[in-house]
């Protein structure tokens, strides 16, 4: 049944995933090494109290910046709380993504410009936000696909499943990946579902899905490809579920020692997808110690501007409150800016 899943989870090589070009797995692994450093700088300053909190990705890299790789510019992302790695990779200002976690704004980036809706907190509910954008683009004959990311515990949310019925059912060009992290906060899997696997939840509303080996970046890529190939083709959605492991706390509140053990932790970190995707390069003759050391050395600039940029203090504006309330202000909000602006004249 071309529905459903592979028995275990996709690894390369794979007889029906095809590797990826290896120009794009050295993107990929650049990115990747990128993107690690910027979510260890980010956790550094929440610790120098420059973000209110931060949800780290570290251990996801595959999946963060597979699915930023895998769509166009003409495509909308989806993102959770945890896929600023994802954000930095589609090239958005990371200053701009850390803004959210600082507590300036709602969301520091442009999102129609960017194409990247705000990040999700609430589980599952940009699910719905995807399909009904896909939809929408479909119907007005556009060349879009929708990729929605959500975390393990996301699939046990109502949200969750009427985004899946609904893309189903009006064939909507959406995507959806699972980053199965093992864990919703200290809710380990075992507790959330006792399906053969997550991809398996698309079976019931039609919807063609497979699953994957998250910490592979080659598969990740691969399998991405085939289904963003499959919803920009009329096909309709397409449920991945990738197998990863969070490797820090859920966020810095949160003390991860209460519920998994530091060999279970071990045993993930021998499978750290940046260390495997540099195993193949090198294998395969595309990566050499001077490629490493000049990666490394671009991820630590990278890192150096954005706690520069950081520890500047931001410019605030009381007359914030009022922007983007509305499209057209109201008669109202009009009226109480001016009456704050009138106050501030008189200081």
């Amino acid at each position: 049944m071309e529905w459903l899943p592979s028995s275990s989870p996709v690894q390369l090589p794979d007889p029906n995933h095809p590797a990826p070009e290896p120009s794009r797995l050295l993107a990929a692994y650049r990115a990747m090494v990128v993107g690690r450093r910027f979510d260890a700088q980010a956790t550094t300053l929440t610790k120098q109290g420059r973000l209110a909190v931060y949800p780290s990705s570290r251990g996801q890299e595959a999946c963060q910046v597979g699915a930023a790789l895998s769509i166009g510019a003409q495509d909308w992302l989806f993102p959770t709380y945890r896929d600023s790695v994802a954000l930095v990779t589609r090239g958005i200002d990371p200053v701009e993504v850390l803004t959210l976690l600082r507590g300036d704004w709602h969301c520091g980036y442009d999102v129609p410009s960017t194409r990247t809706a705000p990040q999700c907190t609430p589980l599952a509910t940009q699910t719905l936000h995807a399909v009904g954008l896909a939809h929408g683009e479909a119907r007005k004959g556009r060349d879009t696909v929708a990729l929605a990311l959500i975390g393990d515990g996301a699939t046990s949310e109502g949200d969750f499943h009427e985004a899946l019925n609904f893309a189903a059912v009006f064939r909507a060009p959406v995507v959806f990946l699972v980053q199965n992290n093992g864990y919703a906060i200290s809710v380990p899997l075992a507790k959330q579902s006792v399906a053969p696997s997550l991809a398996h939840k698309g079976i019931g509303y039609g919807v063609r899905s497979e699953q994957v080996d998250g910490n592979d970046a080659a598969a990740v890529l691969s399998v991405l490809d085939t289904a963003v190939a499959h919803a920009r083709s009329g096909g309709g959605p397409f449920l991945i579920e990738a197998h990863t492991y969070r490797m820090e706390a859920h966020t810095n509140a949160d003390d991860a020692g209460r519920y998994r053990s530091p060999d279970e932790v071990e045993q993930w970190r021998q499978r750290d997808p940046i260390d495997r995707l540099e195993r193949q390069l090198r294998e395969s003759g595309h990566l050499d110690d001077t490629a490493v050391e000049q990666i490394a050395a671009e991820a630590e600039e990278f890192a150096v501007q954005v706690r520069s940029r950081m520890q500047a203090e931001p410019s605030t504006d009381p007359a914030d409150l009022f922007r983007h309330v509305y499209a057209e202000p109201t008669p109202q909000l009009t009226e109480q800016l001016a009456q704050l602006r009138a106050e501030q004249e008189a200081l």
